[in-house]
């Protein structure tokens, strides 16, 4: 296991609370409902392998909602690898979202706020598409690259059904289709149980292996929606890009996609084994079972979801960061992904790599970081460095400019993410396949631009959904809408050949060593060499 000494919380916070804005003293609030009406126009009926499904027209994009692509996984499928979805008569409508895996609810949420459907009967994705295959234009290209979004909030939180990753815009504009999943989750997906279990009694990371159905089924139907099965990009942002990172290291998924983007995360390291079984053994107790003893597998699968979150929240204290997590378990996913001396992950597949200027201002932000002095610097970066008094008068020298808040966040960035991204894009360069890195450094304006480039302000960049963000992104959207014109189709030619190059993006070279040439996207972008290499030399004299 390659654990880094800092260890920033994998995607804890739920993507509506930093979207929407942040309230006075750097807290974020919730943002908009989650889930939007569809409009139901000009209905398109496709026929998949489990039935017909009826999709809805929104934005001249057909959308179809919450179709199952493997089986409910509750009782007696509770802890074991996905099934099939059942095959359903007749026509199942596609015009609502799917239940989210039951999860607590994210941190600092009111105990009275509602959020979308949970259940265990959760393994169902969502597809957006400019056309389906009867509605392609005489001469026109017969299928679409197409985009299968992992999604964030760690391996704890979440669903592909929130309105920043909403596909009409992308779709539209670039010509793709977009498939968003649910998967199992927390104690639900990612239990590891070791010797706990027998053999066949129970799997570990069975949240990775249901993002493998998910790309099954994809492989098997995708082209009835007007999507190339033979050009899939798997894309994740924060515990999604975690996901992506092991999907390139499990010999389950190879074949299934053939492109990659991380996304402020980036499979450097793995919950260790032993780490992990103890925490099953500690949940199995809270539930007054014993851990290992005969039929205790079978009662935990009898266990109420409610009552199973219960103990997962008394063994973590409501952490979500502190929960279950992919394990590098030998056999679903045999190593670390980017840890020291794993064989290349997939190192036939094209990978982006992807971070922000300051993730730790969305990502969290301690009391009073937003208006530190430099006298309360070194205590605040304390026990993350052994001494942090020549990490800031070197960081201070680099960036003369910068507060002591800016420092906080840009060296806390850097510890954790950038120093990972780095890890990752250099053990990529020269693998065979090319990498392509990038760092979003624009500041967002809204709320007077106090959350800086914080944690997971590509998304609405990415998905152009700007009209999705305006508490983070401010009232006029004109410059960051220029921003997602340029990110926008730079992932989506990702998509398409492997090269994010393109007319609406500045010229993008290949990651290499020991150029480290990284795409810096900003109000106006370029690539630039190595545009973290001092800062990183100082973060490496740091934890020598």
């Amino acid at each position: 296991m390659h654990q880094p000494p800092f260890r920033l919380p994998a995607g804890a916070l739920d993507r509506r609370r930093l979207l929407a804005g942040a309230a006075a003293g750097g807290g974020l609030i919730l943002g908009a409902p989650l889930l939007r009406a569809a409009p139901v126009t000009e209905p398109g009926v496709v026929r998949t392998q489990g039935g017909l499904v009826r999709g809805a027209m929104d934005g001249g994009v057909h959308v179809f909602r919450g179709i199952p692509y493997g089986a409910d996984t509750g009782s007696a499928r509770r802890f074991l690898p996905p099934a099939p979805a059942p095959r359903w008569r007749g026509v199942r409508p596609a015009l609502a979202f799917g239940s989210r895996a039951p999860q607590l609810a994210p941190p600092g949420a009111p105990a009275t706020s509602r959020g979308p459907v949970q259940g265990e009967d959760c393994l169902v994705l969502n597809i957006w598409t400019p056309g389906l295959p009867s509605s392609r234009p005489t001469g026109a290209m017969a299928r679409r690259p197409v985009m299968v979004w992992f999604h964030g909030g760690g391996f704890a939180l979440g669903g592909g059904d929130e309105p920043v990753n909403d596909g009409v815009r992308l779709c539209r504009r670039r010509d793709v289709v977009l498939v968003t999943i649910n998967h199992r989750l927390n104690a639900f997906g990612y239990l590891h149980f070791g010797s706990l279990a027998k053999a066949g009694e129970a799997i570990s990371n069975a949240g990775q292996l249901d993002g493998v159905a998910a790309l099954r089924w994809v492989r098997d139907n995708i082209a009835a929606f007007g999507g190339d099965p033979g050009n899939v990009t798997v894309f994740g942002q924060s515990g999604g890009g975690s996901k992506v990172a092991a999907l390139l290291a499990m010999p389950a998924a190879r074949g299934l996609f053939h492109r990659a983007i991380l996304e402020s995360g980036f499979g450097t390291y793995t919950i260790a084994p032993a780490d992990a079984e103890a925490q099953t053994a500690a949940i199995i107790r809270k539930l007054g079972l014993e851990p290992g003893a005969p039929g205790t597998i079978a009662a935990l699968r009898a266990v109420p979801a409610a009552r199973l979150l219960e103990a997962l929240q008394a063994v973590t204290g409501g952490d979500p960061t502190k929960g279950p997590g992919v394990v590098a378990d030998g056999v679903v996913v045999p190593n670390t992904p980017f840890g020291p001396g794993a064989p290349p992950p997939s190192p036939d597949v094209p990978l982006l790599v992807c971070h922000t200027a300051t993730e730790t201002t969305g990502l969290f932000a301690p009391p009073g970081a937003f208006d530190l002095d430099w006298a309360q610097l070194p205590a605040m970066l304390a026990g993350k460095v052994r001494d942090p008094a020549p990490l800031i008068a070197g960081w201070r020298a680099l960036r003369p400019a910068a507060s002591a808040s800016d420092v906080y966040f840009q060296v806390t960035t850097e510890l954790g993410m950038g120093r990972n991204a780095r890890i990752a894009a250099d053990l990529r360069a020269g693998q065979g396949a090319p990498v392509f890195a990038a760092l979003l450094d624009w500041r967002a304006p809204g709320q007077g631009g106090r959350m800086r480039s914080p944690h997971g302000l590509e998304l609405p960049l990415v998905f152009d959904t700007v009209g999705s963000a305006s508490g983070l992104l401010g009232p006029d959207p004109a410059g960051a809408q220029a921003l997602a014109d340029v990110m926008s189709a730079a992932w989506t030619n990702f998509a398409r050949t492997g090269n994010p190059n393109g007319s609406a993006v500045p010229h993008w070279p290949a990651y290499d060593l020991p150029r480290r040439a990284t795409m810096v996207f900003d109000s106006a972008s370029a690539a630039r060499p190595d545009p973290l290499g001092a800062e990183q030399a100082l973060i490496e004299q740091a934890l020598a």
